[in-house]
């Protein structure tokens, strides 16, 4: 449940914290169930287990399901699961648990999971005709429906929290903003839509009645959204200087993306009232597309229009999102950020040491959670289906490859035994064991979508380690090994839109800092990472990299004044040392982000896949595969158009276009 803050100012803390599930006393204790490792890695045992039943108050004011008189009692998952001694877990709700009441803080459940749970059982019944996913799903759905508030001046908005016993609980502690959580629109709004439009989809020849019933919930929900965001529609704002959509659900082309993967499927079913909703806020995730083949963030769809500085893996499935709506639209422009995506952002990704919770913008937050591994499988997969290119299913088996071992810990996230999901993987590649809803569900997600992409399965699951890394890296500002400026520590490492990696350094005028960033066998782009306030400017010379002009941007709707943001020098750099000396104004760093030419990941197993990436503005020659090994190399360009086909034994010299890349497998 880690990304159910709509208060940007707290994800980082979200994101790392949650990935550690709360340590309240134990709700239930019970094993999951092991099965043996069926032909499809889908094994839906573990959340399966994390189910149970709880049956409101019949006469809550403004909440009501299908067929409630009928059936009083609904179904959702526990949000956390402890892991325990023997492969057991212990489900837990989330905050402290009132032993007097049997309440949790927070709740025991919660609308962001029960969506998502729906939809693994939605897919599941759809992929494979299993019955029992089917009345899963169908209980599930109930669930949503009951959080949703269906009159007054919040309808179509939702209750995030559920106690044991149905009760909802729309202020929890620690709070939560919005609170009470039905007061606007907020992720598990847009995580509702999500469900109900896959829902309606699945059940509109199934079971006509629900898949009615459905499309009316679905409206409801939509109507708000409508009313609180899409009356903007249209409208742009700017944050940091930088232009940005004004009607985004929570700000947010994370919330929005899923809310847009729920309206197309309506859409696709018959639902021609979500249409336009559908293509209005998918416009919006794709005027978040920033960046270039040179420049942070290197064609990635942002997350945040409050910030310019942000991208975090969880949740990110805007490309998902803007490919499944450019196919149902028949709209390139709504495909074409999300191949930039894919091809400049996550291929550097790859690289630079997989799905980090957080660059913001350094890799800042380098935890590793299945949310984001599985929201950039997700992405590749549907532009894979969307443009039938294999570059991205290509992708997404290095990807996917994160769950089965090639993690910088070698650890299985997966285990398709059990339906496991594991919990977090730290950066010194401690894995959190603890299995809760929400990895349990991302982790099915992904083995849903490999199980419909076999061939991408086979690839992911044979690539079970990480051989070699050459990618983007992060050289502290206050770790120059020559400098007459000043370092310092931050208040607080979180400024309200961005982060600081640690200390930073200040030079005056006529004050310099070198720095040894390592000898490479490529030229390389640097970026300082530069704090500004509103109208401030400096002028700084680059030995080898140019001079660098900056003025601090206006603060627009961002959250604070002053903004921490990359700046890309005019020339890359092809020595071992980066100096800068301070022409006019304050220089303020937190640090350098280096990103070779060439980037290169090599994943080993009982395969071996290799991804070489280029970054550079001209076409460069660099080699791939390795000696000994028969290979298949893919040649691509920037827009995943397959260029070559190499068929080869040991190592092969290739010519990347700019912006282009290569994979081999062998």
């Amino acid at each position: 449940m880690n990304a159910r803050w709509s208060a940007r100012g707290l994800a980082v803390l979200g994101a790392v914290a949650l990935a550690v599930p709360l340590t309240a006393a134990p709700a239930t204790a019970a094993p999951t169930v092991a099965s043996a490792p069926a032909e499809t890695l889908t094994t839906l045992d573990h959340l399966d287990f994390l189910l149970d039943e709880a049956t409101p108050p019949a006469d809550v004011a403004g909440h009501s399901t299908y067929r409630q008189a009928e059936e009083p009692t609904l179904l959702a998952p526990w949000t956390y699961a402890d892991a325990r001694d023997g492969g057991t877990f212990q489900r837990v709700g989330g905050g402290p648990l009132d032993p007097a009441t049997g309440d949790w803080g927070q709740g025991a459940y919660n609308a962001d999971d029960n969506t998502r749970a729906a939809v693994v059982y939605l897919r599941h019944w759809e992929q494979t005709g299993d019955a029992d996913s089917r009345q899963k799903a169908y209980e599930l759905l109930r669930t949503v429906a009951y959080h949703q508030t269906t009159e007054g001046p919040s309808a179509g908005n939702v209750v995030l929290w559920m106690q044991p016993d149905g009760d909802l609980n729309p202020s929890a502690e620690p709070i939560e903003l919005p609170d009470p959580s039905d007061s606007g629109p907020s992720y598990w709004t847009a995580r509702t839509v999500w469900a109900l439009g896959e829902g309606y989809a699945a059940f509109s020849d199934d079971d006509p009645d629900f898949a009615a019933f459905l499309k009316d919930r679905l409206a409801l929900s939509r109507g708000a959204i409508e009313r609180d965001v899409l009356s903007r529609y249209g409208q742009y704002a700017e944050a940091d200087g930088k232009k940005v959509p004004a009607w985004l659900i929570v700000d947010g082309a994370d919330a929005t993306a899923e809310a847009v993967l729920g309206l197309a499927a309506a859409v696709e079913a018959g639902d021609d009232s979500s249409a336009t909703a559908a293509r209005q806020l998918a416009e919006g995730v794709a005027a978040m597309a920033s960046g270039s083949t040179r420049q942070w963030p290197y064609g990635a769809v942002l997350p945040w229009a409050q910030s310019p500085a942000m991208w975090h893996a969880w949740g990110s499935q805007m490309p998902a999102a803007l490919a499944v709506a450019g196919d149902l639209f028949d709209d390139d422009a709504l495909v074409e950020p999300a191949i930039a995506d894919a091809t400049g952002f996550t291929t550097t990704l790859l690289t630079a040491g997989g799905p980090d919770n957080g660059w913001y913008p350094s890799p800042t937050d380098r935890v590793q959670i299945a949310y984001g591994a599985d929201s950039r499988v997700q992405s590749l997969l549907a532009l894979a289906d969307t443009t039938g290119s294999a570059a991205f299913a290509e992708l997404a088996g290095l990807q996917a490859a994160w769950f089965f071992g090639a993690n910088h810990a070698g650890a299985r996230m997966y285990d398709p035994a059990t339906g496991v999901t594991f919990d977090g993987l730290q950066p010194d590649g401690t894995v959190n064991r603890n299995s809760g809803a929400e990895s349990t569900i991302h982790g099915l997600l992904t083995a849903l979508a490999l199980d419909a992409h076999p061939e991408v399965a086979a690839r992911a699951t044979a690539l079970t380690s990480v051989e070699s890394r050459v990618g983007l890296e992060y050289v502290e500002a206050e770790d120059a090994v020559r400098t007459d400026g000043t370092v310092f520590t931050p208040e607080s490492s979180w400024t309200g839109e961005a982060s600081w990696s640690g200390e930073g350094l200040t030079l005056t005028t006529r004050r310099s800092a070198t720095w040894d960033i390592g000898d490479s066998d490529t030229r390389r782009w640097v970026e300082p990472v530069v704090r500004t306030a509103p109208g401030e400017k400096s002028q700084s010379a680059w030995h080898g990299g140019g001079l660098l002009s900056v003025t601090g941007p206006e603060q627009g709707i961002s959250p604070t004044p002053g903004a921490l943001l990359p700046y890309a020098l005019t020339a890359p750099v092809s020595g071992s040392d980066v100096r800068v000396d301070v022409v006019r104004g304050d220089l303020t760093l937190d640090g350098l982000i280096v990103r070779p030419w060439i980037s290169r990941l090599v994943l080993g197993g009982d395969g071996r896949g290799e991804l070489v990436h280029s970054s550079a503005i001209a076409p460069q020659r660099t080699t791939i595969g390795a000696e000994g090994v028969d290979t298949t190399v893919n040649v691509y360009d920037d827009a995943g158009s397959r260029l070559r086909t190499i068929s080869t034994t040991g190592v092969v010299s290739v010519v990347l276009p700019a912006g282009g890349f290569a994979i081999a497998e062998g």
